[in-house]
């Protein structure tokens, strides 16, 4: 199906049982555990993992050049090779973010030394070809790492490669001005985020042999931001033939990126609140800057949206899916019935400002002058925990009802498999499950992930019909990375989604095939598609 690159030899992964006296490894190897470190060969060098009872990691692997300096704003270059064998046994920097709420980000992250990626793979070393599963964090291409995926229960149960990745994030992924557009002619300004995770796709093209992974079957995956990445990925020309299939979880084509004058607009009020006015001069000025400059401004003013009309993203991805040809890749794609309550709560009662009665009406006012009354007679702040729940309710409708419009699309012209998660009683995602909050999350954003793997690196506390959940949900995503159909033996048939047809709903213990018209009543969709359709 497509050109394959030259792989390196799976001869070249070599196991070695002894180390030399190089390498941060601690105290060195233990005897009672032979091949406790083990070195495979890539195209640069070659690097030594860590090999535990089930899943053998290799992390930090530089997939591309450093973009500092003179590489800052330029498309990703070659890593340089190394002499020797070099330490893959802890993870390389996260891409330049501010702080969050997630474990590991209370401090703002400033290095720029960032394109790295990490392989987790079966310990046995006889299972060999075995597909690919890259996973494209979320974050709102702001935030996140690929660090933060803990893939080992996944890799176990499904015998899978698994990669993780960071990429350019903020203003240092996504800027765009007429001065990089200008010294980058190949239309890389604007998509230098976008050109990492090519560039990591390359790489597993290149290398995944050696780790015992079938560079023909790539799974591409990805949550939030990295769902909208991923589809993306599918209308960028520079992308074709990098993977096979695509996973979108709780995002997708669902609304257009920013053409070349909207992103001129945005650039140069960055650059200029950055101190490097428009004109000759610009680019050296914005290089000049350290990422503390860059991460404070891009706080004013955002930068995380790809740019289409350029070599890189000719046609916005949007576009394509209502013309019927982003693709005839097979995708699984979904969300989560609630997803916007995390988001609300978030803003509100987080910050210890939740929403009133009276900001509510106002809110909705705002929102959807089209149908506030409406809204406000079927989603009445009584029938809540409180005003904000209520709130994120009415968000989480609103987008889960245009998530079906993104369903049907992919369907009418690709093999779609589609699904929501709507298991309501589990745990919240790490970073709300420690606050101890009684906020009535439900099936939030994030929320499906751990389910399929460790997330921020907590497992969370599920009862066993949440566990039997979590299994069933696996082995669906392992079936689909291995050959593009989810069905499983000894689960509910998962239907090849038709426009307006029938999908899974997960909710603990087991997936349910459930309708179009059962999730739209869930959702009130009648109403929704009347007063915000989808774009």
């Amino acid at each position: 199906m497509r050109k394959v690159l030259i792989a390196v030899a799976s001869a070249a992964a070599v196991v070695a049982t002894a180390l030399p006296a190089m390498g941060n490894l601690g105290g060195g190897p233990d005897p009672a555990y032979p091949g406790q470190y083990p070195v495979v060969h890539t195209d640069k060098g070659a690097v030594r993992g860590e090999a535990k009872s089930l899943v053998t990691v290799y992390k930090g692997i530089p997939y591309a050049a450093p973009p500092v300096g003179a590489l800052r704003w330029k498309a990703p270059k070659p890593a340089a090779q190394w002499k020797g064998v070099r330490d893959a046994t802890q993870f390389g920097g996260s891409c330049v973010q501010g702080t969050g709420w997630d474990p590991g980000y209370d401090k703002p992250t400033l290095t720029e030394d960032c394109l790295y990626l990490n392989v987790y793979r079966p310990t046995d070393t006889s299972k060999k070809n075995l597909p690919v599963f890259v996973w494209n964090h979320g974050g709102g291409n702001t935030g996140g790492a690929g660090r933060d995926t803990n893939p080992d229960k996944f890799v176990t149960r499904q015998d899978v490669v698994y990669v993780t990745i960071n990429y350019r994030l903020g203003a240092m992924g996504w800027l765009y001005t007429q001065g990089l557009d200008s010294e980058n002619t190949d239309g890389s300004a604007g998509n230098f985020g976008l050109l990492d995770q090519q560039a990591a796709l390359r790489w597993v093209q290149k290398n995944i042999r050696a780790f015992g992974g079938n560079p023909d079957n790539v799974t591409l995956a990805g949550q939030s931001a990295g769902a909208r990445n991923t589809c993306t990925q599918l209308a960028s020309p520079s992308a074709a033939g990098l993977f096979d299939r695509v996973i979108l979880q709780s995002g997708g084509c669902n609304a257009p990126g920013r053409t070349r004058a909207e992103a001129t607009v945005s650039g140069d009020r960055f650059a200029a609140e950055l101190g490097c006015p428009t004109g000759a001069g610009q680019v050296s000025c914005l290089r000049a800057k350290s990422p503390a400059d860059v991460l404070a401004t891009q706080g004013k003013v955002a930068q995380s949206v790809s740019v289409v009309g350029t070599k890189v993203l000719p046609t916005d991805p949007l576009d394509l899916l209502k013309a019927g040809k982003l693709t005839n890749l097979p995708v699984l794609v979904g969300g989560t019935s609630d997803e916007s309550q995390q988001s609300v709560f978030g803003q509100y009662d987080y910050r210890g400002n939740p929403v009133t009665p009276a900001q509510l009406d106002a809110l909705i006012a705002g929102a959807y002058p089209n149908g506030a009354a409406q809204i406000r007679a079927l989603y009445p702040a009584a029938n809540y925990k409180s005003p904000t729940v209520a709130w994120g309710t009415i968000q989480s409708d609103q987008r889960a009802c245009r998530d079906q419009t993104l369903r049907d699309r992919l369907a009418r012209d690709t093999r779609t498999y589609a699904y929501e998660f709507a298991e309501k009683d589990g745990p919240p995602f790490t970073s709300i499950w420690r606050l101890h909050t009684d906020y009535p999350f439900g099936a939030t954003h994030v929320n499906d992930l751990g389910y399929l793997w460790d997330y921020l690196g907590t497992a969370l506390p599920f009862s066993t019909a949440q566990v039997d959940l979590s299994n069933q949900m696996i082995s669906y995503w392992g079936s689909f990375a291995q050959d593009g159909n989810p069905d499983v033996r000894y689960a509910p048939a998962w239907p090849r989604y038709a426009p307006q047809g029938n999908l899974l709903q997960f909710a603990a213990p087991s997936a349910q095939r459930v309708s179009h018209a059962q999730i739209g009543t869930e959702h009130h969709c009648s109403l929704w598609d009347a007063v915000s359709p989808a774009v």
